[in-house]
């Protein structure tokens, strides 16, 4: 009897941690970068696997010079919305100069 009551319990434990919603993965830290000559930017500790058109970047002024400070990989697109053929993958900790131009961003 004990170990049909165990057995029971320990089901009913496993379909509840199945059924509670794992929370969302994050890129702790912050992804830093420039928007304009001297007008820094970032966003802080994204979520990972979500496509962020990066904020005070626009179809005229692309943003530049990011800064991967999260424990994640990022990877940035020229295009909004993580689209097109032109990206670059950087490393936790990487940094990059003003030449490289970006609109969307990705964590892994």
């Amino acid at each position: 009897m004990r170990l049909r009551n165990s057995l029971v319990a320990a089901a009913g434990a496993l379909l509840i941690t199945l059924a509670v919603p794992s929370s969302a993965h994050a890129a702790t830290g912050d992804f830093l970068y420039k928007v304009g000559p001297g007008i820094p930017a970032g966003v802080a500790d994204p979520e990972s696997g979500v496509c962020i058109n990066v904020p005070g970047a626009s179809e005229s002024h692309p943003a530049f010079a990011p800064e991967n400070f999260t424990t994640s990989t990022a990877t940035v697109f020229l295009e909004s919305d993580c689209d097109g053929d032109v990206f670059y993958t950087m490393n936790p900790g990487k940094k990059l100069g003003n030449r490289l131009k970006f609109r969307s961003v990705i964590f892994s």
